[in-house]
């Protein structure tokens, strides 16, 4: 269970995945904050890119050590783990999306919640 005591659990793990990607150096890190949506499937997206199939992977995989660490939660479903292009980790709260650059540029998957509120991350 979550040691830290945490006001919002979504956003404590949208900030863990945060930092799970900033490790692995991933570009252009984007929280879509989706909890005032009515169409929302979850309160955050965490969207993110990289320019390898193996640095999606480290970063799917610092994504997942650094919420297990805090929370020991396993994301209830995962996708994209064989080709690597577009990871998607399901923690029902938080989906985080990474996407090798080409394909982020392809799907646009930021314009496609154009209303949520946006914060942009740094890589660490």
């Amino acid at each position: 269970m979550v040691k830290k005591k945490i006001g919002n659990l979504s956003t404590y793990l949208s900030e863990l995945a945060v930092h799970g990607i900033q490790e692995k150096k991933g570009n252009d890190i984007v929280r879509l904050d989706l909890r005032n949506l009515n169409s929302s499937v979850s309160d955050y997206f965490i969207i993110c890119n990289a320019d390898s199939a193996t640095q999606v992977k480290a970063i799917a995989d610092s994504v997942e050590e650094e919420i297990y660490k805090k929370t020991q939660t396993d994301p209830w479903r995962k996708e994209g783990l064989e080709n690597a292009e577009w990871i998607i980790l399901d923690y029902f709260d938080i989906v985080v999306h990474i996407f090798k650059t080409e394909k982020r540029d392809f799907y646009g998957i930021e314009d496609l919640w154009g209303d949520a509120q946006s914060t942009s991350y740094q890589s660490a």
